[in-house]
């Protein structure tokens, strides 16, 4: 295949390419800066600048661009950006793709955070989307902004991703530490469901994806049995050899984490059905596993 990655560089996007070129694929970067060599190119979504040619020749487009979610979760500005950045290299992509003679397939990031709080309802693709969370709200943008590449037969695949468990990326670099220190805590009452996915399962599940030319539509990128924060907080300890005894209030996490505070204490007991329904089997189905191919 020809794959076009946007948000290439950061660290989804390096494991991506790297597991595409190992398979033979050619990948393009697009890029800020001026490109370097043949395979980068240079765009700017915030100002229309794309080269067409490099999107008619994809096979496949993938957008991992956005804002870090991580910072100061009180601040406006820094809501907006992580919104802006989203929806724009989206819509920027989808209107390319839509202009191209043979619109290629749309790999579109996205968040689990779509579905809202939902308890302990088990939710799949056909769920509903709940709430004014800040991401939730994010992420029905997110998915909006993919439409013109949709209306022009394109196939696109929304990928609804949980928090990815790599000791090298956050959450759980920063949640590693903090566990080893012995300060490792349930969040809130910790009966909320707090889905997640291994780097390997993500990167190959996205690459299954890329590949598979008849699905199309959302897909729960998360492993098959989603945990409670309390049973994550328990397996993480446990995989640090820590005891893990402190509980974080909820109305202090709701002062504390501002707008992110959804994220800690809503509840998304989420299955990847779509995923399982198109053929992908995964490495890792449960916290157990996950930790400990994040952890190796």
């Amino acid at each position: 295949m020809r794959a076009v990655i946007a948000g290439a560089s950061g660290f989804l996007g390096t494991h991506l390419t790297h597991h595409l070129r190992a398979q033979g694929h050619e990948v393009v970067h697009l890029v800020r800066r001026p490109g370097h060599s043949s395979l980068e190119s240079q765009w700017d979504p915030y100002a229309g600048r794309l080269d067409q040619a490099v999107i008619d020749r994809a096979d496949v487009v993938v957008n991992l661009a956005g804002v870090n979610i991580a910072g100061n979760p009180h601040s406006k500005a820094r809501a907006e950006a992580v919104l802006s950045s989203r929806v724009t290299t989206t819509r920027a992509l989808a209107d390319a793709i839509a202009a191209a003679p043979r619109p290629p397939a749309f790999l579109a990031g996205n968040g689990i955070s779509y579905y809202g709080d939902h308890g302990a309802d088990v939710l799949t693709e056909a769920s509903d989307s709940r709430g004014d969370a800040m991401l939730t709200q994010v992420t029905r943008e997110w998915q909006s902004a993919t439409s013109p590449a949709e209306q022009a037969g394109a196939r696109v695949c929304v990928l609804r991703t949980a928090p990815v468990m790599d000791r090298r990326s956050s959450p759980l670099r920063e949640l590693r530490r903090l566990f080893q220190l012995g300060m490792g805590a349930r969040l809130g009452s910790g009966e909320q469901y707090f889905p997640m996915i291994s780097l390997r399962d993500w990167v190959a599940s996205v690459a299954f994806l890329a590949g598979s030319g008849d699905v199309s539509g959302a897909f729960n990128l998360c492993c098959p049995r989603t945990p409670t924060n309390a049973e994550f907080t328990r397996a993480l300890a446990d995989a640090v050899h820590r005891p893990a005894f402190l509980v974080a209030p909820a109305p202090v996490l709701k002062v504390a984490a501002g707008r992110m505070a959804p994220e800690l204490l809503g509840s998304v007991n989420a299955r990847p059905a779509a995923l399982e329904r198109a053929g992908y089997d995964f490495e890792d189905e449960d916290v157990t596993a996950v930790l400990a191919a994040g952890l190796a």
